[in-house]
């Protein structure tokens, strides 16, 4: 007799279950909205455009020779491709691109709708237009910080939504490691000088990556002026301090920043045919400057890119 005759029905796939299971391939897991937004937002390719163009070749190159940032880092965001980059990975002191940071907790974590008074424990006096007293909703203020970069404003959204200052100051760095920002570290919410804060032209450009890929977020660093109400019956213009906003083609973003430590940043994205780049420019030579080797590096990344997308 075979020992098959002695055995229940179905006893070859009961021996064989184990079997199975262990060869089986797991099922794959889909990965959440946020986790794509993280993932793309850290993704950076350094390789594939060497590999494609010959990057001396490009129109422009010459001129990145000449100029005076200390650190950029260039990359297309679709892909994460790096097209240049000088001293990305240094610590320097990021100024007020940590407002990035604010606007998002801010964004993720706040009621716009919320009132918020200027009180003496978030006023600086000075680099500020809120005066204290002012009385704003929270939407309308984050508008003064980021546009602005008004300091003071940076204090009291701090305060509001974290309870205070230092607990803000807490969540951002949470949120810096969160993001993979291993180089970063927030003294404050605003920039202001500050020995023990710290980041890196890449870590920043993580940062602005992902803040952009809020569609909350990409309105307020796209808005080139707006008309600011207080709670009192007051409006104060708002121009934004990024001046490539409407004189560079495709802008679109993001925030300036400025500290006699830091030397003149920004952080900057452009959108042309299809197209977007960021760019982190750290500590160029004045206020001008930033903006003007930004667009030189700009117009070369879409350079680059149009040689890419020929290939």
């Amino acid at each position: 007799m075979n020992i098959g005759d002695k055995m229940p029905k179905g006893w070859l796939f009961i021996l064989l279950l184990p079997f199975l299971v262990n060869c089986s391939s797991p099922a794959p897991v889909e990965k959440s909205v946020e986790e794509l937004r993280v993932e793309a937002s850290r993704h950076i390719d350094t390789t594939a455009v060497r590999a494609v163009v010959n990057l001396d070749s490009i129109e422009g190159r010459t001129l990145l020779d000449g100029l005076s940032a200390e650190a950029w880092i260039l990359v297309d965001d679709s892909l994460g491709l790096l097209i240049s980059e000088k001293n990305a990975n240094q610590r320097m002191f990021p100024a007020s691109l940590t407002k990035m940071m604010t606007c998002l907790l801010a964004l993720e974590q706040g009621n716009m709708g919320d009132s918020i008074e200027i009180t003496e424990d978030v006023f600086l006096s000075k680099d500020s237009r809120t005066r204290l007293g002012d009385r704003y909703l929270l939407g309308n203020l984050v508008l003064e910080m980021m546009l602005q970069s008004d300091n003071d404003a940076a204090n009291a959204i701090a305060k509001h939504v974290g309870g205070d200052i230092p607990a803000f100051c807490q969540q951002m760095n949470e949120k810096a490691a969160y993001l993979g920002m291993d180089s970063t570290y927030f003294a404050n919410p605003n920039g202001m000088p500050n020995d023990s804060t710290y980041s890196t032209a890449r870590d920043l450009l993580v940062l602005a990556r992902y803040c952009m890929r809020d569609s909350a977020f990409a309105e307020i660093a796209g808005t080139s002026f707006i008309d600011i109400p207080l709670l009192d019956g007051r409006h104060l213009p708002c121009h934004n301090t990024n001046l490539l906003l409407g004189d560079y083609e495709g802008c679109i973003g993001v925030k300036t920043g400025y500290t006699r430590q830091a030397g003149d940043c920004l952080a900057s994205a452009a959108t042309r045919q299809g197209v977007t780049l960021f760019l982190v420019l750290l500590n160029s030579r004045s206020h001008s400057t930033r903006f003007t080797e930004s667009a030189i590096l700009l117009d070369y990344g879409f350079r680059v890119m149009e040689r890419m997308n020929r290939k």
